[in-house]
């Protein structure tokens, strides 16, 4: 059999069976601190897709960071088929700062295909589609909420793409929610070069959620598994079928104040439920919060200090309340049962 080529990146050579950390120059930091977009390329023995899998696009977001960590330590990557690219932290900038954002307050998810001679995020953008995006056909970009929210484990995809849609059901989070493609996102421009992204969501800005980490490694496996990247020994489906929802709004705060919430994520909820209560600071009274809408909770304020419109629950829409309870029990337990990746660390 012919050795299968060694895998090129940003003047790197990779050979096959073999893995290596490339750091891809981005910039230099005002202090003369050099930044690097750092991949992690595994490179199979045997032909096979490339798959990239990033997180840190948002700095705030290191539940992504922590599930690729653990990804990387996962034994059967040492079957790959393949290639696979692993970007831990995208939005160094962000990682370092605790902050969401670049230093210039851009949001990178909103600065793709970028430009090698426009913003700082424009550059990383456009580092990032061309060193990592456009050598793959699928990617997995890991994110959770905003400091203060939090989400249930989700898989956001496009309405109108059945590969995706079929992807993010072997994924097996316990909610797809279909959204659209925002301009300068990276699942955007990905697809406009046949890139199809999964977009998974999970647990809160600056803070780790064992099961959020769980699902999210979990749902990773199964993907690279079907795909043909890994062999498929060992890897379980998921119980119960993911909840695909079309349709998800925000319930608002009609009033400022203290909010007690009523409910979490991953709660089923019906029209006129009361979901929180907003007091007054100085104790003279409270205003329910009831809800318009019925569906399932995959998003909730957890900062107890609230203004008046501020989000507080985002409900999806579901076909059936009982089925829906019913899913989310068999995928929670699943997850609940399955063995801590790293049986040393208790997080």
């Amino acid at each position: 059999m012919t050795k299968r080529a060694a895998y090129l990146i940003a003047g790197e050579q990779i050979a096959a069976g073999t893995r290596k950390t490339v750091n891809i120059p981005v910039s230099t930091l005002s202090d003369y601190t050099p930044v690097t977009l750092s991949a992690h390329v595994i490179h199979g023995r045997k032909d096979g897709p490339t798959v990239f899998v990033s997180a840190g696009i948002h700095g705030d977001e290191v539940i992504g960071v922590e599930i690729v960590r653990r990804l990387l330590r996962t034994g059967t990557l040492k079957n790959v088929a393949g290639t696979l690219i692993v970007v831990p932290i995208v939005n160094t900038f962000g990682f370092l700062n605790h902050s969401r954002y670049l230093p210039d307050r851009r949001d990178l998810n909103r600065c793709f295909p970028g430009s090698p001679h426009g913003s700082l995020g424009s550059r990383l953008a456009h580092i990032f589609m061309t060193e990592i995006v456009e050598r793959c056909s699928l990617g997995i970009d890991l994110h959770s909420a905003a400091i203060h929210r939090t989400n249930l484990p989700q898989v956001r995809v496009s309405g109108n793409n059945p590969e995706t849609l079929r992807l993010a059901r072997v994924f097996g989070a316990p909610v797809i929610l279909t959204s659209a493609l925002r301009d300068g996102s990276l699942r955007l421009e990905a697809k406009r070069r046949g890139v199809n992204i999964l977009l998974y969501e999970a647990g809160e800005g600056m803070r780790f959620d064992e099961m959020s980490v769980r699902a999210g490694l979990a749902g990773i496996l199964r993907v690279l598994k079907d795909v043909g990247l890994l062999p498929k020994a060992g890897i379980a489906a998921p119980k119960a079928q993911p909840l695909v929802c079309s349709d998800s709004h925000w319930v608002r705060a009609p009033a400022g104040g203290l909010l007690r919430m009523f409910k979490a994520e991953g709660d089923v909820i019906a029209i006129d439920d009361l979901v929180a209560a907003i007091s007054d600071p100085f104790g003279g009274g409270e205003v329910e919060v009831r809800t318009p809408y019925g569906g399932i909770i995959v998003g909730r304020a957890v900062m107890p200090i609230v203004h008046e419109g501020d989000a507080l629950l985002h409900v999806a829409a579901v076909k059936s309340a009982g089925q829906a309870e019913a899913a989310l029990g068999d995928l929670t337990a699943q997850l609940e049962e399955a063995p801590l990746f790293d049986e040393d660390e208790i997080i």
